[in-house]
């Protein structure tokens, strides 16, 4: 008997999430001392002092199983967000809350929406809960509002929107946003994946959380990205109290560990060190915007932390030649984007390496 007719047909089909390259496998492949990672828009600040504080102190009580329904993180958040508590679901990182939206609220016979070139996790997860998925085509690599809607139908049950999107780094604007959900019938859920809130230098970007009083918006976000905590998995959703419920009812009890519940805690007070990420990540994002048109590259402006860089070649042949020199940036092949790669906006001696490296490249491929 073969192992294959023992797994579901779905996910015979699926493929596996590919990550970025870690910078120990790295190393060793490629025999390195030195490597640096701008291939998961990673804060490369690392985490907030008052977060590493936080850890340290809760160590001695990783034998407890944490608090299930994380009290004192969802209360802050609540505070900040001037939400209910009730409003909020954490989950093991965003990812999880993508496929706990998935199982909460989309029928065997119903379908996900979302674009392509987009975050691939939207794609993986429906297809492993066996769900359909639709893609409409970007459009000057943003999301495809008169698209989307032209897709809708009675079966679309959920919608998903990064915004900023990932990998492109473009967003819709508030005054997009607001026409497209005049649009959306009532009985179609709406996600806006904001990953990457913390870094928007824009005046226009909407204000998403007035819009789960819509009752059918839900908004992602994630300790991931600014706070640096990547390595603990912890993000949470807002949305109406009645639809947080039910999602409440399908998450796993223990689904976020302590050491994560209290870094995030104490990370959202340390307001001063998300400003210096801030500052830090535009001063970055205008130096490789210059090196990039003193060597005559395209790229997309971004509101991220980071760059889609057209490489005008091969973008997974410049990727593998990167590695060799010691940086990890992201191949843009999964996303239908093969002139491209995705760059992290790192720190000032990382940014200067990467266009190094970057210029050395060039010349060998040539």
């Amino acid at each position: 008997m073969k192992v294959e007719s023992l797994v579901r047909k779905n996910i015979l089909k699926s493929c596996p999430y590919l990550a970025g390259k870690p910078i120990e496998e790295t190393k060793r492949e490629f025999g390195l001392r030195e490597v640096i990672k701008l291939a998961s828009n990673e804060n490369p600040l690392g985490p907030s002092p008052k977060a590493i504080k936080a850890i340290k102190a809760a160590l001695s009580g990783i034998n407890r199983y944490p608090d299930s329904r994380g009290f004192y993180l969802k209360n802050k958040l609540a505070k900040l967000y001037g939400v209910c508590p009730a409003s909020i679901v954490l989950g093991n990182g965003s990812d999880e809350l993508i496929d706990v939206i998935i199982r909460t609220f989309v029928e065997p016979d119903e379908f996900v929406l979302t674009s392509e070139s987009t975050f691939l996790e939207y794609g993986i997860i429906a297809q492993v809960n066996d769900r359909k998925i639709k893609r409409v085509p970007l459009v000057d690599f943003k999301y495809n509002l008169k698209g989307l809607t032209a897709a809708l139908d009675k079966k679309c049950k959920v919608i998903f929107i990064a915004n900023p999107n990932n990998p492109t780094g473009t967003y819709l604007n508030k005054k997009e946003v607001e026409a497209f959900l005049k649009v959306v019938p009532k009985s179609t859920i709406v996600v806006f994946d904001e990953a990457y809130d913390t870094f928007i230098d824009v005046n226009d970007f909407p204000s998403s959380l007035n819009y789960i009083k819509n009752k059918n918006v839900i908004v992602l976000r994630t300790f991931s990205k600014a706070y640096g905590l990547a390595g603990l998995r912890i993000g949470y959703a807002l949305a109406d109290k009645a639809l947080a419920e039910y999602m409440q009812r399908v998450r796993q009890p223990f689904n976020v560990n302590s050491l994560a519940l209290v870094a995030a805690a104490a990370g959202l007070e340390d307001r001063s060190f998300l400003k210096r990420l801030y500052r830090s990540n535009l001063s970055g994002k205008k130096f490789l915007y210059a090196q990039f048109k003193q060597l005559g590259f395209s790229y997309l402006p971004s509101v991220t932390n980071f760059i889609l860089l057209d490489t005008g070649k091969d973008g997974y042949q410049v990727f593998q030649s990167l590695l060799k020199l010691g940086v990890i940036v992201r191949a843009m092949d999964e996303y239908g984007l093969k002139n491209f790669v995705r760059v992290t906006i790192g720190n000032s001696w990382e940014n200067t390496k990467f266009i190094k490296a970057f210029k050395k490249c060039l010349k060998e491929i040539e």
